[in-house]
Parts: structure tokens; sequence; C-alpha cells
């Protein structure tokens, strides 16, 4: 009795000319900046700052703390968007590492609410603590660049 060497080999049905690559979402550093980014995004639509006064409890969303909370929207929808040019197969220049892009808006993303958890503005005063939202961003941001440093590692 013989027993093959090699057994039937299964290929790629997707591989064919004409037909479009499959999506790949296997890498973790890639699925992390994907939903960190999501996070990071509808955490500003969030309340940041909430409060009582009055008899009425007010929560401040963090679009509506002023710009530092519309650049956190805007920094997330950055990260999706780098992300979803990854996808479509546009990619960015050799010189200029995904990577460190990434890290990069992860970094500005957590100095921003840094700030905005350290001095709540003024004319949001009744609001005397801060709301489950900005901690939420605080530990998206820093998602963000976990997941920059994971991509980094997985291109070496």
């Amino acid at each position: 009795m013989t027993v093959p060497i090699l057994y039937a080999v299964q290929t790629n049905p997707y591989s064919g000319p004409g037909r479009p690559a499959p999506l790949r979402f296997a890498a973790l550093g890639e699925r992390l900046t994907w939903l960190s980014g999501l996070v990071l995004l509808l955490s500003s639509l969030m309340g940041w700052y909430v409060g009582s006064g009055d008899g009425l409890t007010i929560s401040v969303i963090g679009w509506h703390t002023g710009i530092l909370g519309q650049l956190v929207f805007f920094i997330g929808a950055a990260v999706l968007l780098l992300v979803g040019l990854r996808q479509a197969g546009i990619e960015l220049p050799a010189t200029v590492p995904e990577s460190l892009v990434v890290i990069a808006l992860g970094a500005l993303a957590t100095i921003f609410v840094l700030i905005r958890i350290i001095s709540i503005p003024e004319r949001f005063l009744p609001a005397d603590g801060r709301g489950v939202g900005i901690w939420i961003s605080l530990l998206a941001a820093l998602a963000v660049i976990v997941a920059g440093l994971l991509e980094a590692s997985e291109e070496l």
C-alpha cells in the first residue's frame, strides 16, 4: 500500500484574475486601531461633564466643550479614515509609516482629553463633575496609541 506524499491543495477562490481580494482584519493592531478610532469618535458625543444646580441635572457632551472636543471627534474620524484607506488599497508613502501617524494622532487626542479633564470651562460651572464620556475618551485615545505600537511591531 502506498501513501501519497502531497494531498490535494485547496486554492483561494478569490485569488483569480478579476476577483477582488478579501478584506483582511487579521492583524491585532489593525483591528484595535479601527475599534479605538470608532470609540474615540463616538466618545466625543457622550457626556463629558455632569452636575446639578437649581434642581436640574445637566450634562455637557464633548462636542459642546469647545474646539478641543470637536478636534477629538475629528481625530477619531482621521483614524477611521486611515484604516478605510488601507482597506481600499491606498497606502501612505513609505517615508511616513502608518503606525507613526496612528501613534501621533493618539498622542494628540490624549493631550486634548487630558486638558479637558484638568480644566472645566467656566461656562459649564454648574457641572461639578466629570462624566463617563470623558473617561471613555481618555481610554480610547490611549488605545489608539497602543494600536499604533502594535502596528509598528507587526511591521517589523
